[in-house]
């Protein structure tokens, strides 16, 4: 069975792979097939199914990062996330759904620090091969107002 630790350890590997800059690896935290959606909570009460970022393939989040890296201009910036205990609202040997807290700060190049984003992550885990994936991750943030400079993944 999936378990509480499991997830903690998943969620550990997926914010460091964003925070230290290996943004390469974090569509490999995902199915193929997976849906990635960055949302607000009045969006998401409405179930209004656009997002500020949405993606539905490993194959789109791989196209973010390249553009990131080759395409976007913006400032340069890093984050660093704090994450909550999942709330683990189901789990099996093979999937589990699980809610958890999440608060990203985000450290300007000039060193300025700012809270970014807070929230929740709404996940569909799936156990393919061995290794725990995302299906789903909707990161809903507490806040309907986003920065226009949303350029790295939560």
């Amino acid at each position: 069975m999936i378990d509480l630790m499991t997830l903690c350890a998943f969620n550990a590997a997926y914010a460091q792979a964003i925070d230290s800059d290996s943004l390469e690896e974090w569509p490999s935290f995902f199915t193929e097939r997976c849906k990635y959606r960055i949302t607000n909570v009045e969006n998401e009460r409405e179930g209004l199914p656009a997002g500020i970022v949405y993606a539905d393939s490993r194959a789109m989040l791989q196209d973010r990062i390249a553009a990131l890296r080759e395409a976007n201009i913006y400032e340069r910036q890093r984050y660093r996330h704090l994450l909550g205990v999942p709330l683990l609202e189901s789990a099996d040997d093979s999937s589990a759904v699980a809610r958890t807290p999440f608060i990203v700060a985000r450290i300007m190049h000039t060193g300025e620090t700012s809270v970014f984003a807070t929230g929740e992550y709404r996940d569909l885990f799936q156990k393919l091969d061995g290794k725990l994936l995302l299906a789903e991750r909707i990161a809903v943030c507490d806040s309907t107002v986003t920065d226009t400079l949303l350029a790295l993944p939560l």
